[in-house]
């Protein structure tokens, strides 16, 4: 990739970073300045991650922290004076170890959270969940923050798994996707099943969908739903 190119593919992601980080406010994902978003840098060994400790209000494109796939801060470039998110060594695991993820989310969004706690996945009984996820949502180890020990559990809970999210026990949730919309979509969508689930529960017991149905729906909505060369829209 010529240094234009890098520059621009750079500087998009961070763009995108910085932006999507409104959504997990807008949807009410995170309190104070939990939660994380990352995007790869197509075609480079890079990906962006917002800073440690700092005010979703105070966040954009320079600021965002520009990382190599070891999760070292890229010397010299905007936001490198700062300390990038303590996932950092975490989603950096990710990407080495899954190359067809473009973004990784971290949030402490309630109901998933809650889920979390119980080391309980959730099970797929509503059809939205089959389209989103194509099954249960998982549940990974428990985990500390510092090394990329998290990151080894989510790659070990989602490889050859349908889903985009796993529940890391006692934590939250982390959800993959092809670029950090897509991941952010997840996160979004995880959060809107787990509360469902759980109402649906205490009002009495969950009716299971058949493995052939929930195969058919996952089918229709990541291949043929929405307009023609955009699916899951």
């Amino acid at each position: 990739m010529a240094d234009a190119q890098r520059d621009a593919a750079i500087q998009q992601i961070r763009e995108d970073v910085a932006a999507l980080h409104g959504e997990l406010v807008r949807y009410g994902l995170i309190v104070w300045t939990g939660g994380n978003v990352s995007g790869r840098v197509p075609g480079a060994d890079l990906f962006v991650i917002k800073p440690s400790g700092v005010s979703y209000d105070d966040l954009r494109p320079d600021n965002m922290i520009l990382c190599d796939l070891d999760g070292n801060v890229v010397p010299g470039t905007p936001g490198s004076e700062r300390a990038p998110s303590s996932d950092t060594a975490a989603h950096a695991y990710v990407y080495r170890n899954m190359p067809h993820v473009g973004g990784v989310v971290h949030t402490h969004s309630t109901y998933a959270v809650a889920w979390a706690a119980r080391g309980e996945e959730i099970p797929c009984v509503i059809t939205a969940m089959a389209d989103e996820f194509g099954g249960p949502i998982p549940i990974g180890p428990f985990a500390i923050i510092g090394d990329d020990s998290i990151g080894r559990g989510i790659v070990e809970t989602l490889t050859g798994h349908r889903s985009r999210a796993v529940l890391m026990q006692n934590h939250g949730p982390f959800t993959i996707g092809v670029d950090a919309k897509d991941a952010v979509k997840a996160a979004v969508m995880v959060e809107d099943v787990a509360r469902t689930v759980h109402v649906a529960r205490q009002a009495g017991p969950l009716i299971p969908i058949p493995q052939e149905a929930i195969d058919s729906l996952f089918d229709r909505y990541q291949n043929v739903y929405g307009q023609s060369g955009d699916a899951r829209r």
